[in-house]
Protein backbone atom coordinates (compact mmCIF):
# COMPACT_ATOMS: atom_id res chain seq x y z
CA UNK A 1 0.00 0.00 0.00
CA UNK A 2 1.39 3.12 -1.30
CA UNK A 3 1.85 6.39 1.62
CA UNK A 4 -0.85 8.38 -0.58
CA UNK A 5 -3.34 5.48 -0.52
CA UNK A 6 -2.32 5.31 3.87
CA UNK A 7 -3.21 8.86 3.72
CA UNK A 8 -6.84 8.62 1.90
CA UNK A 9 -7.22 5.73 4.70
CA UNK A 10 -6.02 8.16 8.23
CA UNK A 11 -7.97 11.18 6.79
CA UNK A 12 -11.00 9.24 6.42
CA UNK A 13 -10.41 7.91 9.78
CA UNK A 14 -9.36 10.96 11.25
CA UNK A 15 -11.85 13.30 10.14
CA UNK A 16 -14.95 12.35 8.18
CA UNK A 17 -17.67 14.48 9.92
CA UNK A 18 -20.24 12.94 12.52
CA UNK A 19 -17.88 10.16 13.58
CA UNK A 20 -18.42 11.61 17.21
CA UNK A 21 -17.06 9.96 20.50
CA UNK A 22 -15.21 6.97 17.48
CA UNK A 23 -13.58 9.61 15.85
CA UNK A 24 -11.87 11.04 19.38
CA UNK A 25 -10.91 7.74 20.82
CA UNK A 26 -9.41 6.07 17.85
CA UNK A 27 -7.09 9.32 17.29
CA UNK A 28 -6.49 9.46 20.60
CA UNK A 29 -5.41 5.50 20.33
CA UNK A 30 -3.21 5.87 17.23
CA UNK A 31 -0.92 9.32 18.70
CA UNK A 32 -0.46 7.33 22.09
CA UNK A 33 0.64 3.93 19.92
CA UNK A 34 2.99 6.46 17.86
CA UNK A 35 4.26 7.93 20.86
CA UNK A 36 5.17 4.52 22.64
CA UNK A 37 6.69 3.15 19.64
CA UNK A 38 9.23 6.03 19.67
CA UNK A 39 9.45 5.83 22.98
CA UNK A 40 10.33 2.01 22.95
CA UNK A 41 12.82 2.40 19.91
CA UNK A 42 14.54 5.20 21.71
CA UNK A 43 15.13 3.10 24.86
CA UNK A 44 16.43 0.24 22.71
CA UNK A 45 18.69 1.80 20.77
CA UNK A 46 20.19 3.64 23.91
CA UNK A 47 20.19 0.22 25.33
CA UNK A 48 22.12 -1.07 22.79
CA UNK A 49 24.74 1.65 22.73
CA UNK A 50 25.92 1.37 26.09
CA UNK A 51 25.69 -2.05 26.05
CA UNK A 52 28.21 -1.73 22.89
CA UNK A 53 30.45 0.79 24.68
CA UNK A 54 30.59 -1.21 28.10
CA UNK A 55 31.48 -4.37 29.51
CA UNK A 56 29.75 -7.12 27.51
CA UNK A 57 29.05 -4.78 24.34
CA UNK A 58 29.81 -7.46 21.99
CA UNK A 59 27.51 -10.27 23.54
CA UNK A 60 24.59 -7.69 22.51
CA UNK A 61 22.06 -9.87 19.89
CA UNK A 62 21.99 -8.20 16.02
CA UNK A 63 18.92 -6.82 15.33
CA UNK A 64 17.38 -6.52 18.86
CA UNK A 65 16.25 -3.00 18.44
CA UNK A 66 14.65 -3.92 14.97
CA UNK A 67 12.61 -6.96 16.54
CA UNK A 68 11.08 -4.57 19.54
CA UNK A 69 10.46 -2.02 17.93
CA UNK A 70 6.94 -1.76 15.46
CA UNK A 71 7.31 0.30 12.48
CA UNK A 72 5.04 3.70 12.76
CA UNK A 73 3.01 4.47 9.37
CA UNK A 74 4.85 7.34 8.47
CA UNK A 75 1.93 9.01 6.61
CA UNK A 76 -0.01 8.49 10.48
CA UNK A 77 3.12 10.67 12.06
CA UNK A 78 2.76 13.28 9.55
CA UNK A 79 -0.78 13.61 9.95
CA UNK A 80 -0.48 13.72 13.39
CA UNK A 81 2.80 15.80 13.69
CA UNK A 82 0.89 18.76 11.11
CA UNK A 83 -1.81 18.37 13.59
CA UNK A 84 -0.15 18.86 16.67
CA UNK A 85 1.61 21.92 14.99
CA UNK A 86 -1.08 23.43 14.13
CA UNK A 87 -2.29 22.92 17.70
CA UNK A 88 0.38 24.41 19.14
CA UNK A 89 0.37 27.85 16.95
CA UNK A 90 -3.60 28.45 17.77
CA UNK A 91 -2.75 28.03 21.33
CA UNK A 92 0.58 30.42 21.30
CA UNK A 93 -1.72 33.29 19.34
CA UNK A 94 -4.85 32.73 21.90
CA UNK A 95 -2.20 33.09 24.72
CA UNK A 96 0.01 35.92 22.78
CA UNK A 97 -0.62 39.74 25.17
CA UNK A 98 0.57 41.95 22.19
CA UNK A 99 -2.06 43.56 20.01
CA UNK A 100 -1.25 41.61 17.10
CA UNK A 101 0.39 37.80 16.98
CA UNK A 102 4.52 37.44 16.21
CA UNK A 103 5.46 37.58 13.23
CA UNK A 104 7.34 33.86 14.28
CA UNK A 105 3.98 33.18 14.92
CA UNK A 106 2.62 33.62 11.70
CA UNK A 107 5.59 32.27 10.11
CA UNK A 108 5.07 28.87 12.15
CA UNK A 109 1.26 28.98 10.84
CA UNK A 110 2.36 29.46 7.57
CA UNK A 111 4.74 26.65 7.75
CA UNK A 112 2.29 24.09 9.12
CA UNK A 113 -0.83 24.97 6.98
CA UNK A 114 1.65 24.80 3.82
CA UNK A 115 2.65 21.13 4.85
CA UNK A 116 -1.15 19.87 5.31
CA UNK A 117 -1.65 18.84 2.10
CA UNK A 118 0.28 15.07 1.89
CA UNK A 119 -1.62 14.63 -1.41
CA UNK A 120 -0.28 15.51 -5.07
CA UNK A 121 -2.44 18.36 -4.72
CA UNK A 122 -1.46 21.51 -3.04
CA UNK A 123 -3.44 24.63 -1.61
CA UNK A 124 -1.48 27.79 -3.59
CA UNK A 125 0.95 30.15 -1.53
CA UNK A 126 -2.50 32.77 -1.84
CA UNK A 127 -4.21 30.83 -0.49
CA UNK A 128 -2.72 29.33 2.52
CA UNK A 129 -1.37 32.98 3.06
CA UNK A 130 -4.98 35.10 3.45
CA UNK A 131 -5.87 31.43 5.13
CA UNK A 132 -3.05 32.24 7.45
CA UNK A 133 -3.87 35.75 8.21
CA UNK A 134 -7.70 34.92 8.98
CA UNK A 135 -7.11 32.38 10.99
CA UNK A 136 -5.01 34.83 13.12
CA UNK A 137 -7.33 37.60 12.70
CA UNK A 138 -10.00 34.62 14.58
CA UNK A 139 -8.35 33.31 17.11
CA UNK A 140 -5.60 35.95 18.57
CA UNK A 141 -6.85 36.61 22.54
CA UNK A 142 -9.37 34.05 22.01
CA UNK A 143 -9.20 32.52 25.37
CA UNK A 144 -12.84 31.23 25.20
CA UNK A 145 -11.76 28.66 22.56
CA UNK A 146 -10.66 25.55 24.90
CA UNK A 147 -7.36 23.28 24.46
CA UNK A 148 -9.95 20.16 23.39
CA UNK A 149 -11.48 23.20 20.51
CA UNK A 150 -7.83 24.24 19.39
CA UNK A 151 -7.12 20.14 18.46
CA UNK A 152 -10.31 20.14 16.83
CA UNK A 153 -9.85 23.10 14.92
CA UNK A 154 -6.77 21.88 13.83
CA UNK A 155 -7.80 18.55 12.89
CA UNK A 156 -10.65 19.99 10.49
CA UNK A 157 -8.17 22.29 8.90
CA UNK A 158 -5.93 19.18 8.13
CA UNK A 159 -8.52 17.19 6.96
CA UNK A 160 -9.89 20.14 4.53
CA UNK A 161 -6.41 20.28 2.84
CA UNK A 162 -6.96 17.05 2.23
CA UNK A 163 -10.19 17.50 0.86
CA UNK A 164 -9.49 14.59 -2.00
CA UNK A 165 -10.57 12.11 0.12
CA UNK A 166 -13.82 13.98 1.46
CA UNK A 167 -17.44 13.87 -0.02
CA UNK A 168 -18.96 17.26 -0.57
CA UNK A 169 -21.63 16.50 2.50
CA UNK A 170 -18.16 16.02 4.56
CA UNK A 171 -17.01 18.89 3.80
CA UNK A 172 -19.88 20.69 4.08
CA UNK A 173 -20.12 19.35 7.89
CA UNK A 174 -16.69 20.37 8.50
CA UNK A 175 -16.98 24.21 7.82
CA UNK A 176 -19.88 24.86 9.44
CA UNK A 177 -18.00 22.84 12.54
CA UNK A 178 -15.45 25.01 11.61
CA UNK A 179 -17.40 27.99 11.92
CA UNK A 180 -19.27 27.27 15.00
CA UNK A 181 -15.75 26.54 17.18
CA UNK A 182 -14.51 29.84 15.95
CA UNK A 183 -17.66 32.08 16.83
CA UNK A 184 -18.26 29.92 20.15
CA UNK A 185 -14.63 30.41 21.05
CA UNK A 186 -14.85 34.19 20.84
CA UNK A 187 -14.40 34.91 17.03
CA UNK A 188 -16.78 37.70 15.23
CA UNK A 189 -19.30 36.12 12.77
CA UNK A 190 -17.62 38.05 10.13
CA UNK A 191 -13.95 36.83 11.11
CA UNK A 192 -15.38 32.76 11.31
CA UNK A 193 -16.78 33.04 7.60
CA UNK A 194 -13.74 34.69 6.26
CA UNK A 195 -11.86 31.70 7.46
CA UNK A 196 -14.58 29.22 6.11
CA UNK A 197 -14.38 31.25 2.67
CA UNK A 198 -10.54 30.43 3.03
CA UNK A 199 -10.94 27.14 3.38
CA UNK A 200 -13.77 26.38 0.77
CA UNK A 201 -10.60 27.89 -1.57
CA UNK A 202 -8.22 25.44 0.09
CA UNK A 203 -10.87 22.26 -0.92
CA UNK A 204 -11.71 23.18 -4.49
CA UNK A 205 -7.65 23.68 -4.94
CA UNK A 206 -6.84 20.25 -3.24
CA UNK A 207 -9.76 18.43 -4.81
Amino acid sequence: MTVMKKSVSIACVLFTAGIGLAQEVNYSIAKQQARRDSAQNDAEQQRIAREANGPGGASAAPGAAAASAAPVDPALQATLSNVAGLKSDFAAVISSTGDKPDPAQKDSLLNNLSQAAQGAKKASANSVKKLADDLLTAVAGNKKLAVAQQTKLAREVHALFNSAHLSAAQQQSLFTDVQKILTDGGATLDDAVNVVTDLKAVADETK
